[in-house]
C-alpha cells in the first residue's frame, strides 16, 4: 500500500470524515452554491460569525473571508496601491501579492539590511510585502528587523501567511500575534484557508478600520464569498482542529527525534516541511511504495524541489517506515 507525503493539506482536513460530515450538513442546511454578493440584504449571518472567530483564533482584530486566498491578497494590493506609496517585496512573497514589483532576488537578511537602509534615507511611508515562511525550502522569516525602523516613519505590512495558519503558533494560530506590535506599523495578514483549515477561502486579518474599508471596495462586493457549507464545518469543527493539529505535532516530533539523517534536510521548528537537494531520494522512496514531493517549481524548465511533507493523517508506522528508508537511502 502506497503512503503519500505531499500536499498542503498539513492537518488532513482534506481527507478527515467527521469533516467531511460537517460539510454534508452544511450542504443541507445552505446549500451546494452561493452566487450573491456580502452586500445583498439577504446575507447569511454565517459569514460574520466565521470571521468573528477567524479573528479570535488568530488574535487579530478582525477579519474579512473571500473566496480564496489569491482573492485576498489582490483585494488588499488593489487598496493600497490607491495610496501611491512605495511597495517592496521580499525575496519569495507570493504572487498573490504581486503588483507590477516583483520580489526580490538577493538573499532575506540581505534584502532587510538594504530596506532599513531605503527607508532611512527616504523617511518616507512604505508598503511591504512578504510571506511568513518558505513552504519549498522550508525557511521562515524574521520580523524583528522592523523594530529599528525609526518609528516617525510608517509602515504598512502585509504577510502572506497561507503555510502558516493553522500549523504554526502555540494552538496554529498563525503569524498574527508574532509580527511586531507598534505604533508606526500597520499590519495585514491575508491567507488562504485552503492548506491546513481545508477550507475553499481566504481570509484578511487587519484593524477594524482597514476591515471597513476593504468591505467597501467594489472588487469585494462584486465577487462571491466562500460556499456557506464550509463555514458552517469550520464554526463547528473546533475539536477536529485541535486533535488534529495535536496529532501533526506528535508526527513532527517523530520524525525529528527519530530521523537519523535530518542533516540532509532544510527544516524549521513545529513545521510539517523538511526540504532537501537529493532529488533522487524520491525515487528511492517511489520504489517502496512511499511518495514525497518532487517536481520542477515554478515552471516545468526549472530544477526540482523535493520535499517531504507530514500531515496528521500519517501514522506512527507510516513514519516510521519513511525513516527507515530515508536512513537506506544516506547509510546504504
Amino acid at each position: 500500500m502506497s503512503v503519500v507525503f505531499s500536499g498542503t493539506s498539513y492537518l488532513g482536513i482534506a481527507q478527515n470524515k467527521d469533516f467531511q460530515q460537517l460539510i454534508i450538513e452544511g450542504l443541507h442546511r445552505y446549500g451546494n452554491n452561493y452566487g450573491g454578493s456580502r452586500l445583498s440584504n439577504m446575507v447569511t449571518p454565517l459569514f460574520a460569525e466565521a470571521e468573528e472567530a477567524l479573528a479570535k483564533f488568530t488574535g487579530a482584530e478582525a477579519a474579512l473571508s473571500v473566496s480564496s486566498g489569491s482573492l485576498a491578497g489582490q483585494l488588499v494590493v488593489r487598496f493600497l496601491e490607491k495610496e501611491g506609496l512605495p511597495m517592496y517585496y521580499a525575496p519569495g512573497t507570493h504572487p498573490a501579492l504581486w503588483q507590477q514589483n516583483m520580489p526580490s532576488s538577493s538573499d532575506y537578511d540581505q534584502w532587510c539590511e538594504q530596506m532599513l537602509n531605503t527607508i532611512h534615507q527616504s523617511r518616507q511611508a512604505v508598503q511591504i510585502f512578504a510571506n511568513s515562511i518558505d513552504p519549498l525550502y522550508a525557511k521562515s522569516f524574521d520580523f524583528e528587523w522592523l523594530k529599528q525602523i525609526d518609528q516617525d516613519i510608517p509602515v504598512t505590512l502585509v504577510v502572506d501567511d497561507s503555510h502558516g495558519i493553522g500549523v504554526i503558533g502555540e494552538d496554529g494560530e498563525g503569524i498574527w500575534e508574532s509580527l511586531p506590535q507598534l505604533p508606526n506599523i500597520n499590519k495585514i495578514v491575508v491567507a488562504s484557508l485552503g492548506k491546513a483549515l481545508g477550507l475553499p477561502a481566504g481570509v484578511i486579518l487587519a484593524d477594524q478600520s482597514t476591515i471597513d474599508q476593504l468591505w467597501n471596495s467594489p472588487f469585494f462586493g462584486g465577487a462571491s464569498p466562500c460556499l456557506p457549507a464550509y463555514l458552517h464545518a469550520f464554526l463547528n469543527a473546533s475539536i477536529i482542529y485541535k486533535k488534529a493539529f495535536s496529532q501533526l505535532s506528535l508526527n513532527i516530533n517523530h520524525f525529528v527525534a527519530k530521523g537519523g539523517a535530518l542533516d540532509h534536510f532544510q527544516y524549521v521548528d513545529h513545521f510539517p516541511v523538511f526540504y532537501t537537494a537529493e532529488n533522487a531520494l524520491a525515487t528511492h522512496l517511489a520504489k517502496a511504495g512511499i511518495y514525497i514531493s518532487s517536481f520542477p517549481y515554478p515552471s516545468p524548465h526549472d530544477p526540482s524541489i523535493t520535499r517531504v511533507v507530514l500531515n496528521s493523517s500519517h501514522t506512527a508506522e507510516n513514519i516510521q517506515q519513511l525513516i527507515n528508508l530515508i536512513g537506506e537511502y544516506f547509510n546504504p
